[in-house]
């Protein structure tokens, strides 16, 4: 759940970036150039912030807390890190 609220986030904040620029050069250069210059230059932080936004981790995400990364038999033939554990199947 934490990765589509991270989705949404970022789409939302590049969807303000886009509209930022559509509207600077579109509509508010015909009255005011400075505004719509001072507009692309928000919309240019937009991107960079929106991607480290989406990339950052939740205090709940536990994904990166893995509980074979502390057993004792990790480097055992069979327990690889690559490889999920589970039964061999007959």
């Amino acid at each position: 759940m934490q990765a589509h609220r991270r989705h949404v986030r970022y789409f939302v904040m590049m969807g303000v970036c886009l509209g930022l620029f559509v509207l600077a050069w579109g509509v508010v250069r015909f009255v005011s150039v400075p505004a719509a210059i001072g507009m692309c230059v928000v919309a240019m932080v937009i991107p960079p912030a929106a991607a480290v936004h989406a990339n950052r981790r939740d205090p709940e995400d536990d994904w990166w807390n893995d509980p074979r990364w502390d057993d004792p038999k990790w480097d055992d033939p069979g327990h690889g890190r690559d490889t999920p554990d589970h039964e061999e199947r007959p």
